[in-house]
C-alpha cells in the first residue's frame, strides 16, 4: 500500500513540477525582465509561494524516509525522458507543451516556462537528483517496528 501511494504522489509531484515549476518561473522571468517589486506585486509573491510549495515537496520528496521510492521515480523518469527527447528533437520536444489559441492563459504560461527550464537543462537536473533515492536499498525495503510495537500487537492478537 506504501507503494502506491508512493506512486499516486510521485504523479502529483510531477504536475507540480511540470505545471507549478513552470508558471512560477516565467512569472518570475517575466518579474525580472520588467523590474517588478515582488512586495508590490501579488502576482509575484503567488508565484514565489509556489517556488516555496514545490520546492518544500520535492525536499519531502528526496528525504522522507517513510515515503516509497515511487514518489521520485515516476518524476524523475518523465523530467529524464523529456530532456533526452530534448536532446534527440527539439521541435518534438517543444510540441509536447501545452500551446495554441484554445489553451488557458495561465497554461500557455505555464508551458513557456517549461520550456525555459527544459532548455535551461533543469529539468535534466532535477530527474537526476529525484532518480538518486530510488537507488537507496533501504528506501525499499519497510520500515522496522520497535519491538514495543510488535509486542502491543502480539497481545491484540492474544499470544
Amino acid at each position: 500500500m506504501r507503494h502506491f501511494f508512493g506512486l499516486l504522489l510521485g504523479v502529483v509531484v510531477a504536475a507540480a513540477l511540470l505545471l507549478g515549476g513552470g508558471w512560477a518561473s516565467q512569472e518570475a522571468v517575466r518579474g525580472a525582465a520588467q523590474s517588478v517589486d515582488p512586495a508590490k506585486d501579488t502576482r509575484m509573491l503567488i508565484a514565489l509561494g509556489v517556488m516555496a510549495v514545490v520546492g518544500l515537496l520535492l525536499g519531502l520528496v528526496l528525504v522522507g524516509g517513510r515515503v516509497s521510492p515511487l514518489a521520485a521515480f515516476v518524476p524523475s523518469m518523465a523530467l529524464l525522458a523529456w530532456t533526452v527527447v530534448y536532446i534527440l528533437d527539439v521541435s518534438r520536444a517543444a510540441s509536447l507543451v501545452p500551446t495554441g489559441p484554445s489553451v488557458q492563459a495561465e497554461l500557455l504560461q505555464a508551458g513557456r516556462g517549461m520550456l525555459t527550464l527544459l532548455s535551461t537543462g533543469v529539468y535534466g537536473l532535477l530527474g537526476v537528483a529525484l532518480f538518486l533515492p530510488v537507488l537507496m536499498p533501504s528506501r525499499w525495503a519497510r520500515p522496522e517496528q520497535d519491538e514495543e510495537q510488535e509486542e502491543e500487537y502480539e497481545e491484540s492478537l492474544g499470544f
